[in-house]
């Protein structure tokens, strides 16, 4: 159990600290490729461990911690620094920001189609157990990864909605579960843990949980179906993320299910999810998606500074764009320090 811990955990931070270096070096490549000046381009982030070399005007260096890296411009806030990034034309600048979010949008499109093929096409009326949680009620009853639900309590079950909602009504009490296993049916007996959530009012409720992660089975497809069904899970994402402010005022989604999560709470949702690759394509996306937005301190709000020089001809002071950039990013610090303390605190509810 703890090897798979340590496997989860590195390759969890593997994943983030490399979507985060593809980010930089998107900012990077359009840099270069506008001929405006890079001074440093860091795998990691400082203290700066080593230089490893230097080349067309630019250092590469590792960093002591070991997450992502980073882009330092030359002349980032200083126009009068020739060949630097302010004193580039606005056009310039907008594409060498604006390349860091599209290049995480596209390596999740990416993800997307590589996911589809690794896993096939999915099944929606086929439920399986991706993961059986050790020593937990399903664990004790002989559940494994791999069964596919047929019955909950002589109900069918045909979508991953259904198996929840069937397991989470019996909180501390026993229910006969049907699968199949390796093309044989069999039922086994269980008694699902009472476990304590707030519901979409915020009111705790009891709910029964067994301890599992469960998915949908899959069949395969080929490298056209792929491409399609990679572009499918993209638009869904994108629409959801696009369409999230409406659904969480509407009362489709929940606060608890709309909250912000932090590094445990995205870890948390990386072991409950059937694929690796799946995990952080939508992580890819939405950290595109985010770094777009029109907040000080992401390439967004560096954007939307840049707009009124575009067509109104008139520039920000660079001391006032410094010192909003600033603001901006200690409170979004701030923030995520909020959002990674309430992680635990208040542990995000995954079903089980």
């Amino acid at each position: 159990m703890d090897q798979i811990f340590s496997n989860q955990l590195f390759v969890f931070i593997a994943g983030l600290a490399l979507l985060i270096f593809v980010h930089e070096l998107g900012h990077f490549i359009a840099a270069k490729l506008l001929n405006v000046g890079v001074d440093e381009f860091g795998i990691g982030f400082p203290p700066r461990l080593v230089t490893l070399f230097e080349a067309a005007g630019t250092k590469f260096s590792l960093n002591w911690i070991p997450l992502g890296g980073f882009v330092r411009l030359s002349g980032e806030n200083d126009p009068d620094v020739e060949g630097g990034f302010a004193a580039a034309k606005p056009w310039r600048r907008l594409l060498i920001l604006f390349a860091g979010p599209f290049t995480n949008i596209m390596v999740g499109l990416v993800l997307g189609v590589i996911f589809v093929y690794s896993v096939g096409e999915i099944i929606p009326d086929k439920v399986v157990i991706n993961q059986v949680i050790t020593g937990e009620a399903a664990d004790v009853a002989g559940f494994q990864a791999g069964d596919r639900f047929i019955e909950i309590n002589g109900v069918p079950i045909n979508s991953t909605q259904e198996a929840i909602e069937a397991i989470r009504q019996y909180p501390g009490t026993p229910i006969q579960v049907t699968i199949e296993r390796n093309g044989e049916e069999m039922t086994l007996d269980v008694v699902p843990k009472s476990v304590e959530i707030a519901d979409e009012n915020g009111n705790p409720i009891l709910v029964g949980q067994i301890g599992i992660y469960i998915g949908n089975d899959h069949r395969p497809v080929s490298l056209v179906t792929a491409v399609k069904g990679g572009a499918d899970e993209f638009n869904r994402i994108i629409y959801f993320v696009a369409t999230f402010p409406v659904q969480l005022i509407n009362g489709q989604i929940s606060a608890e299910e709309g909250r912000f999560v932090g590094y445990r709470g995205m870890y948390e949702i990386f072991r409950s999810t059937p694929s690796p690759i799946w995990f952080f394509m939508m992580i890819s996306i939405m950290l595109g998606i985010f770094n777009l937005l029109p907040i000080p301190a992401l390439d967004g709000g560096r954007i939307l500074l840049i707009l009124p020089e575009i067509f109104l001809r008139k520039r920000i002071p660079a001391n006032y764009e410094t010192i909003i950039h600033m603001v901006g990013f200690i409170l979004l610090i701030l923030f995520m320090i909020y959002v990674n303390i309430q992680d635990w605190i208040n542990p995000i509810q995954i079903p089980r």
